[in-house]
């Protein structure tokens, strides 16, 4: 395994303010991050919000504010998102920044027309203004755009083209090979079938400035605005000083892009195409995760339905949410949010469950006044090996649903064995054993909860007086045990 690991998020549209989805996306990075950072790697994680097109243009009209101030209101909103959810990314790049962003798009551009990849011509067809793309007949449902239930609009422009045919089966070759990994394997597939039934077509790669001022001008041509994907793709090596200096060469490739599964033609074709003509490496990874539900229904503004992710942590706390969007959706398929299932996990997961268990012992412990767990037996140390190689398979596969259920079997087997040893009858010596045993398992439990609900982590260690750093050292020293209030209080 590298040294490095290069991770990223999507950047998120700024056309409104963060929901519930982007709280996954960004929450599920940050889990790798931490994991890596925990094996020894030297980690970049980023993430940021993508600022130009249409789309934005017109939102900022609707709002009667110019484009710049409507987007800086916003980027604010998703950098609000770094306190609300305890995330650990360590940089965030927006497409209006003309110091960190610009240089990088616009040398992608010239690569590409380098390599003779770029050519204009006149063209007529379907653009739907909410992905920011051509589309063709097929793609739509009844005349409309699955995603966002919109007609799109007919357009007839002369375009920059780029030639991404031309990489059409290279791309898939990488993707079959490994080269460029994608998961789950459903996504995978999806592409494949694309690539290999129809072939990857070229794509329109500029749009006339008199339709489209809000961009960044085509290099040599400034009436025409580059392609909005074209700009955001860019983010991935721009950030990381590509066009500006030598840094993006220790941190390129990227080990893995967190993208939704709406944008996995974007990822997986056209930006491969574009990293070929410019001759760069390819991302080793992407990682496809679906969408949320609100009680069975997608998403909308019309319906009311958008999920606060900031409301939502002021109400239930951080580790709480973090705990519903890694156990309570599925990491490959669409998941679904409600209150009830919400309370439901919250009250048998932490309230019942590690909360419980962490108030038993702690009260248990603080009262045996137990001071040093060298005493003990070491009957969980079989188990907690094969919990965190579960772990590591699980992350693997960006399975975070089972790699964060696997904790708590810890947590169920740490319980279960309270109520059979029946420890509080015991004898003062054999209790401090079995007590010294129970403390051990917790502070792995704590130690593997970092890397997903790292407050919670902090809070169960600060119970034994000890950090996260004292349970990652050779050898834990004195406990000061101090039970407190439940960690999770029922809802």
């Amino acid at each position: 395994m590298g040294k490095k690991f290069y991770i990223t998020t999507a950047i998120d549209y700024t056309n409104a303010r963060p929901h519930i989805g982007h709280a996954l996306e960004k929450i599920q990075a940050d889990v790798l991050a931490r994991y890596a950072r925990l094996k020894g790697k030297e980690v970049w994680f980023l993430t940021g919000t993508d600022e130009h097109g249409v789309k934005i243009a017109r939102a900022a009209e609707a709002a009667g504010k110019k484009p710049q101030e409507f987007v800086d209101g916003l980027a604010g909103d998703f950098k609000h998102l770094k306190e609300a959810l305890n995330l650990s990314w360590d940089d965030f790049i927006r497409t209006t920044d003309r110091e960190r962003h610009w240089p990088g798009t616009v040398l992608i551009w010239k690569k590409l027309a380098e390599a003779g990849d770029i050519y204009k011509k006149k063209y007529r067809g379907l653009y739907c203004v909410g992905h920011e793309a051509f589309v063709t007949e097929k793609d739509l449902i009844d005349g409309k755009c699955e995603d966002h239930g919109k007609a799109p609009e007919v357009l007839e422009e002369e375009n920059y083209f780029f030639k991404l045919s031309k990489y059409s089966k290279q791309i898939g070759t990488a993707i079959k090979k490994g080269e460029l990994q994608i998961l789950p394997e459903g996504r995978r597939n999806e592409i494949l079938s694309l690539i290999e039934k129809e072939g990857l077509r070229d794509v329109s790669f500029s749009r006339p400035r008199k339709d489209l001022s809000w961009g960044i001008p085509v290099p040599g041509d400034d009436t025409q605005t580059m392609y909005v994907w074209c700009d955001a793709l860019a983010n991935y090596l721009s950030a990381i000083g590509y066009g500006r200096n030598d840094d993006w060469k220790k941190w390129w490739p990227a080990d893995v892009h967190v993208i939704g599964k709406d944008i996995l033609r974007f990822h997986a074709a056209i930006w491969p195409g574009m990293l070929l003509a410019a001759n760069l490496p390819l991302p080793k990874a992407i990682y496809v995760h679906g969408f949320i539900n609100v009680e069975g229904k997608k998403i909308s503004k019309l319906l009311g339905n958008v999920i606060d992710p900031f409301e939502l942590t002021k109400k239930y706390g951080t580790d709480a949410v973090r705990y519903f969007l890694l156990r309570g959706i599925s990491a490959y398929e669409d998941g679904d949010f409600s209150e009830v299932r919400f309370t439901e996990l919250y009250n048998s997961d932490l309230a019942n469950g590690i909360g419980n268990l962490v108030q038993r012992v702690t009260t248990l412990a603080e009262k045996a006044g137990l001071t040093d767990i060298r005493i003990a037996t070491g009957v969980f140390e079989p188990m907690v090996r094969k919990i965190k190689e579960g772990i590591r398979e699980s992350l693997s596969l960006y399975e975070f649903h089972r790699a964060i259920e696997r904790v708590w079997e810890l947590v169920s087997a740490a319980d279960k064995y309270v109520n059979e040893t029946k420890v509080w009858e015991k004898e003062e010596e054999e209790q401090k054993k079995i007590l010294a045993d129970l403390t051990s398992v917790i502070l792995n439990i704590a130690n593997l909860l970092d890397l997903f609900l790292p407050a919670t982590a902090e809070e169960i260690l600060r119970r034994f007086g000890l950090t996260v750093a004292d349970i990652r050292s050779p050898e834990i020293s004195k406990l000061t045990v101090k039970k407190g209030e439940p960690l999770f209080k029922r809802l």
